[in-house]
């Protein structure tokens, strides 16, 4: 495959289900699909509130990975963008379309005027952190991640 023939879009509110359906896959992958509790609706609320925006790679019209984002802030550094989720289908890995996606959010970071992006990957994602220290990233092993989960009812 010819790696000009991906293309990369900005996400439109037609995109959301398959957002969602990717969302899903990723959960699966990272052995928690009963994880994701959310809906569509709320994705559409929150797209539409501009909360978070993504990028979709196509081949033939088709998803075939999505990248999802959103702008936050760092005190320490200033204006920060998250990568909340960064997927490529597992049949189209390994073609060029993770770097150029990735590759396509970094430089969507760098026009916002963000001074970093952040992530996080699970440790035993072997593949991913491989990704992402060829891309020159640190991967801090340091920091502990903290959470609180409201149930909503």
């Amino acid at each position: 495959m010819d790696i000009k023939s991906i293309k990369i879009r900005k996400a439109e509110a037609k995109d959301l289900g398959t957002i969602l359906g990717f969302v899903h896959q990723l959960a699966l992958y990272e052995k928690e699909p009963e994880s994701v509790t959310t809906n569509l609706n709320e994705y559409e609320k929150c797209f539409q509130a501009g909360i978070f925006e993504a990028i979709i790679a196509e081949i033939d019209s088709k998803a075939v990975g999505m990248a999802l984002f959103y702008d936050t802030f760092s005190t320490w550094k200033g204006k920060m963008i998250y990568l909340e989720d960064f997927i490529v289908l597992e049949a189209y890995r390994r073609m060029g379309i993770g770097e150029k996606l990735f590759d396509t959010f970094l430089e969507i970071a760098l026009k916002k005027d963000a001074k970093l992006v952040k992530w996080q990957v699970l440790d035993w994602n072997t593949p991913a952190i491989d990704f992402y220290l060829k891309k020159k990233a640190t991967i801090e092993k340091n920091w502990w991640n903290g959470k609180i989960i409201f149930n909503s009812k």
